[in-house]
């Protein structure tokens, strides 16, 4: 142990005598330090927005006055996500997906108010967040510190003279690799720091640890990666070649060549395809506005028959009501199905994509951060479930209180004149069928669950650098 330390202490030496590799760590420290602390700030910044905004469209929404309850299922509502409280590391599909969604009868309006869709294409390069900086930024500034490591040995001619003077190759190594694996923990201590704070803001312990683990586990392979290229290779040109090209491959070409392969293999309808599949199936249903549309004409036989009356003007309740009810019930069943078609074939897409974690690391980290943190596109799909639930059931209750609380004859004549307008309105009592939403990340046991097969794909790799480790000191020796 005490050569493995020795080594390790005279590798720190020789890059605070360089300065170049002691200033890529004071930059890579500080440029996830500055992202850290920005993101953070946007992070809590759009967190009490949310919030505010979700309590003034609810106040909004209970304090309009007397109306027709189907005005008020026009009116609509919004809900809106919080970020959770690893998004200020890992803001994951959350940038992509939106943040809000407009609740209304009759449709499931897309989540709105994304960054990235809001963003010019130059503003989009300038957001650097946290994770993106872990995952491709220090791979390449641990490649500066650690090209020559074992080459430098080489091309000086005193790798000969430690193995001739009986010091162990293996020992060797060690020393180095951990020298590489404390520099890139540098530049992961403002993670570290932002775990903690996420912790504090109330994320689950267990989880915060879980994050940091994964991200200690990707700077040991990429060192690994670093020091068993340099110790293979016999000059520093080579070995910098070499790696460099490996993290072009590794951090940014295998990940973007699995979303295109995963667009390629599980290809999904465009928007306007499947707004016109939609539509379609909606046409059958017949217009919910309107009582007298012959798609309804069985619903009208049954109550009639059912209440043993001859018209629907003799209805206990009002026929409009029920109309609108069955129409939202039998549209939404429709919504639902093509929603969920394409949920499935989003996440079919996202599990190919993920399966490129085999071949690349960054897609493995990539994979695992974000289910951990709970900014995965499953979290997303929860959250339009979870809105749709909430708009299905508001709508539902309001057209009850049209069915119940007003009579076929105000609603009939409501346009007639500014009497019968006034007549067609029900008690703003009524509003108060919304429930309030508030959106949270899956439990800690349910992130954990799925993102533990992206954690073996980092074991994976792990295993992977041991043997090419071990190589290495065969050649070496």
């Amino acid at each position: 142990m005490s050569v493995i330390k020795q080594v390790t202490r005279d590798e720190w030496r020789f890059w605070h005598r360089t300065k170049l590799a002691a200033t890529i760590i004071i930059i890579g420290t500080l440029l996830t330090l500055v992202s850290a602390v920005v993101n953070t700030l946007e992070m809590q910044h759009a967190s009490h927005e949310r919030e505010h905004l979700q309590q003034s469209a609810q106040a909004q929404f209970l304090e309009q006055p007397d109306r027709h309850p189907h005005r008020m299922v026009h009116y609509g509502h919004y809900v809106f996500r919080t970020p959770s409280a690893l998004s200020i590391i890992e803001p994951g599909v959350d940038a992509f997906t939106g943040t809000s969604i407009f609740l209304e009868g009759h449709k499931q309006n897309t989540a709105m108010f994304s960054d990235q869709r809001q963003a010019s294409g130059m503003t989009r390069f300038s957001s650097l967040t946290p994770s993106f900086l872990l995952q491709v930024l220090v791979p390449l500034f641990i490649i500066l510190i650690g090209y020559a490591s074992v080459t430098r040995e080489k091309e000086a001619g005193t790798l000969n003279i430690m193995i001739t003077q009986g010091i162990n190759v293996w020992h060797l190594l060690l020393g180095k690799y951990f020298a590489l694996v404390s520099s890139g923990l540098l530049m992961l201590l403002p993670l570290i720091i932002a775990a903690i704070w996420a912790s504090i803001k109330g994320e689950s312990a267990l989880i915060t640890s879980s994050f940091v683990a994964g991200y200690i586990l990707y700077i040991l392979v990429w060192s690994g990666i670093v020091l068993a290229v340099s110790a293979i290779n016999k000059k520093n040109s080579a070995s910098f070649a070499i790696l460099v090209s490996l993290w072009i491959v590794l951090c940014i070409l295998l990940p973007r060549i699995g979303s295109s392969s995963a667009a390629a293999i599980a290809p999904s309808p465009s928007k306007l395809e499947a707004d016109f599949a939609v539509k379609e199936e909606l046409r059958k249903l017949g217009d919910g506005h309107d009582a007298a549309d012959p798609a309804f004409e069985q619903l009208k036989k049954n109550l009639l028959t059912k209440y043993n009356v001859d018209k629907v003007e003799d209805l206990p309740i009002n026929f409009r009501g029920t109309v609108a009810q069955y129409s939202e019930k039998k549209l939404t069943e429709i919504l639902n199905q093509f929603a969920e078609k394409r949920m499935q074939e989003e996440l079919e897409q996202a599990h190919i994509a993920r399966q490129f974690g085999w071949v690349t690391p960054t897609t493995a980290i990539r994979s695992f951060s974000m289910l951990v943190a709970g900014t995965s596109l499953e979290t997303h799909h929860r959250f339009l479930r979870e809105a749709e639930k909430l708009r299905f059931d508001f709508v539902q209750s309001l057209n009850k209180v049209h069915q119940d609380n007003l009579s076929y004859e105000a609603d009939a004549n409501r346009n007639k004149n500014a009497d019968a307008t006034k007549a067609a309105r029900v008690d703003a009592a009524n509003w108060q069928v919304l429930s309030e939403f508030s959106f949270k990340p899956d439990t800690a046991q349910t992130r954990l669950f799925r993102s533990a097969i992206y954690a073996v794909q980092l074991f994976f790799w792990f295993g992977l650098i041991v043997l090419l480790l071990r190589f290495a000191v065969r050649r070496i020796s």
